[in-house]
């Protein structure tokens, strides 16, 4: 597909069906969003493939209370024929040990069509900030790619956060979101 139009339709309505299953918590609906050999790179981390995207996906909820994300508008770019896009995401965040936090950041998204419907192929987070909603936290130095398209190499990492730690039931805090 190259109408720009229906393209962007496409990727807006699997950016507010991942933020669905975000907010109802749901790793099967979460992972059909995806490609069966989507990459997801998130905080350090680099998932391939549906199966293990739903895992870590279920993994992370444990963690969560609620997330309210919200997508900004995409930037979409045809790449060598490939819909990709830059899309500046806030969240809302509720953490299971009663802990909030908003985050500021960037998706850099690559789409397929896949059985007849839009999925990610590949997805790279850049968390530019996690903290209070007045911004007062410090901002992460994360590296910049330029203007549209400009999009991170496969080897480039996604921000880690190392000063907002969760913490379990047992008390024990942690980095992993």
């Amino acid at each position: 597909m190259t109408d720009p139009v229906a393209v962007e339709y496409a990727i807006r309505q699997l950016h507010a069906r991942y933020a669905d299953a975000l907010w109802r918590k749901d790793p099967d609906s979460f992972a059909a969003l995806f490609a069966r050999d989507a990459e997801w790179k998130v905080a350090g981390m680099h998932m391939r493939g549906r199966e293990e995207i739903r895992t870590t996906f279920a993994r992370f909820m444990q963690h969560t209370g609620r997330t309210l994300m919200t997508f900004r508008s995409p930037i979409v770019d045809l790449v060598d024929g490939v819909p990709t896009a830059r899309t500046y995401v806030t969240e809302h965040n509720r953490f299971a040990d009663g802990q909030s936090a908003d985050t500021i950041g960037i998706y850099y998204e690559r789409f397929v069509q896949e059985d007849g419907a839009w999925r990610f192929h590949f997805r790279h987070w850049n968390l530019y900030y996690i903290g209070p909603p007045d911004l007062t936290a410090r901002f992460y130095d994360v590296r910049e790619y330029g203007p549209p398209p400009g999009f991170p190499g496969p080897d480039d990492p996604t921000t880690v956060r190392t000063d907002f730690l969760f913490t379990d039931a047992a008390g024990t805090a942690s980095a992993m979101p």
